[in-house]
């Protein structure tokens, strides 16, 4: 099954707005307390410090810009459920415009202001329904902003990750939007209604073919908390490593998820 054939969850406009705004204002206040040291260590991707990391968040937020920029699309020309299968196009670039990032702008806390008060004016000057053009195909502003809620949790996680100690928070909705967009792309990815994903607080899926389960306890039961899944979800840990530390419970023959996880890196 398509993401284009699959009902599509729907988001508050404002309430991701909101939690957008409050995650990219955590991470700028995290950076604010790093040393040169600091934004020197090496992170899990590939070979970025943690300086590419906070380039590459900021980049993540203005290409809303970038394509608010460019000419609208004539009309809608995808979903929602098509963006997570379209990350992991033009990694070498990504890396080419993080790297220019970081040379032209030398202070990590001064970039990440700017990117936010350029994104502020950018939603205040559009609206919700005005088209893009984005890496999953023509999307409105207000499904593509939702995507940004994964972008920012996940790297905020890979800061947290590189800097010991760190610890800066998740905003709730932030992670609501996060974990539920990625918890229906697996539905996507794997159609079916024998085994049933819980990751509470915030989302419960059907998916993986097989007997459909309509009553009772499911026979097939997976359950983790978010942020091991938005981990599982992007590479970022092993079903196998998950399940042997206690982090991910499944029971049921159709409960083994590791042969569709990843959904994206």
């Amino acid at each position: 099954m398509s993401p284009a054939r699959t009902r599509t969850r729907t988001y508050d406009p404002a309430r991701t707005r909101t939690a957008v705004l409050a995650q990219l204002g955590t991470v700028r206040e995290a950076v604010r307390t790093l040393t040169p040291e600091q934004l020197a260590l090496p992170t899990r991707l590939g070979d970025w410090t943690v300086r590419e990391l906070v380039a590459h968040i900021g980049m993540a937020v203005t290409a809303i810009g970038r394509s608010l920029d460019r000419p609208e699309p004539p009309r809608q020309g995808a979903t929602l459920l098509d963006w997570p299968f379209a990350t992991s196009a033009g990694a070498p670039a990504i890396d080419e415009f993080t790297r220019g990032i970081v040379a032209r702008h030398p202070d990590p806390v001064a970039y990440l202001a700017d990117v936010e008060r350029d994104l502020v004016a950018r939603l205040d000057a559009h609206p919700g329904s005005r088209i893009l053009e984005t890496n999953a195909g023509a999307l409105p502003l207000a499904d593509y902003l939702v995507t940004r809620t994964v972008e920012l949790v996940v790297h905020t996680d890979d800061l947290n990750a590189a800097v010991p100690g760190l610890e800066a928070p998740y905003d709730r909705q932030a992670l609501a939007a996060a974990t539920r967009l990625l918890a229906d792309a697996l539905a996507v990815k794997a159609p079916g209604g024998s085994t049933e994903v819980r990751i509470p607080p915030y989302a419960v899926v059907q998916c993986v073919e097989g007997p459909r389960h309509t009553r009772g306890t499911p026979p097939n039961v997976v359950e983790t908390d978010p942020l091991t899944w938005i981990r599982l979800v992007t590479g970022r840990l092993a079903w196998a490593d998950a399940v042997a530390d206690a982090k991910v419970s499944a029971s049921g023959e159709r409960a083994d998820l590791g042969g569709l996880l990843p959904l994206m890196s």
